[in-house]
């Protein structure tokens, strides 16, 4: 028998199965709804190890039966979706039969003596995700993505970032004037000029800016910064993937503490 706080779902045309779709599939349908759709154990599983509250918990209607209790109890409310309809929702190749909505995080003011990483127009949501990643992992607390980065909680960019959002204090869709608070140095990736890592004492706290894909840090942010670093490239490419940079040169900066 199933309880009042669980729904069955059927109809591609209720309201919630569209409110959903939009969630996991629109990067950033979540800016308008108020919440974030994180799908699969994993991601699940990361947000109830960092405190998050979960709002609806959604499960295939083949998988319900199975599901672990700590999953069927995590929500006031879950909802089960007919299989084909929990496959046309997900973004997943393999769809995960499960997911939580949580309530998008509340953005925090910029914190101006925090270690940062600034993404400058950095716009593939794997290379964000995966950069949110390694803050985490190196010791850096705060992230503030300028506009023109892609949308930190779009459903890739969760993916990508394999729950190192909630350990994060993130800042969208911000200005030039908005990094004039920050008062630790702030270092910027070069592909031809500037220190060598390996050669470079790194400050820390300290504030690395990240660049776009293919233009790099716009002239602004370079004429801000109290050092340009490159990443020496023995093997002779021109330059690295932007997340690749990033996790070599915060992992230098975390080794500096």
């Amino acid at each position: 028998m199933i309880s009042p706080s669980v729904v069955v779902i059927h109809s591609r045309d209720n309201a919630f199965v569209k409110d959903l779709r939009r969630l996991a599939q629109d990067s950033t349908a979540y800016r308008k709804q108020g919440r974030v759709w994180l799908e699969g154990d994993h991601l699940c599983r990361a947000a109830l190890a960092r405190g998050q509250t979960v709002s609806i918990a959604v499960f295939s209607e083949s998988f319900w039966p199975l599901v672990p209790v700590e999953w069927a109890q995590a929500a006031p409310k879950s909802i089960v979706l007919a299989d084909a309809l929990f496959a046309d929702i997900s973004g997943l190749e393999s769809p995960a039969q499960m997911g939580f909505i949580i309530d998008l995080p509340v953005g925090t003011a910029l914190q101006p003596d925090e270690a940062t990483v600034v993404l400058d127009r950095v716009q593939d949501a794997g290379n964000v995700g995966s950069i949110l990643r390694s803050a985490s992992a190196f010791g850096f607390r705060q992230v503030v993505a300028l506009k023109g980065s892609a949308a930190l909680w779009s459903p890739k960019v969760l993916r990508a970032g394999m729950g190192a959002h909630f350990a994060l204090d993130l800042i969208e869709a911000a200005d030039l004037d908005d990094l004039r608070s920050l008062r630790v140095p702030m270092l910027v990736t070069h592909v031809h000029e500037g220190d060598f890592l390996h050669r470079t004492p790194l400050p820390w706290p300290c504030a690395w800016v990240l660049g776009h894909e293919g233009q790099g840090v716009c002239a602004a942010l370079e004429a801000q910064a109290a050092l340009r670093i490159r990443i020496a490239q023995p093997g002779g490419e021109e330059s690295l993937n932007v997340a690749a940079a990033a996790a070599i040169c915060l992992h230098a900066s975390g080794a500096m503490r």
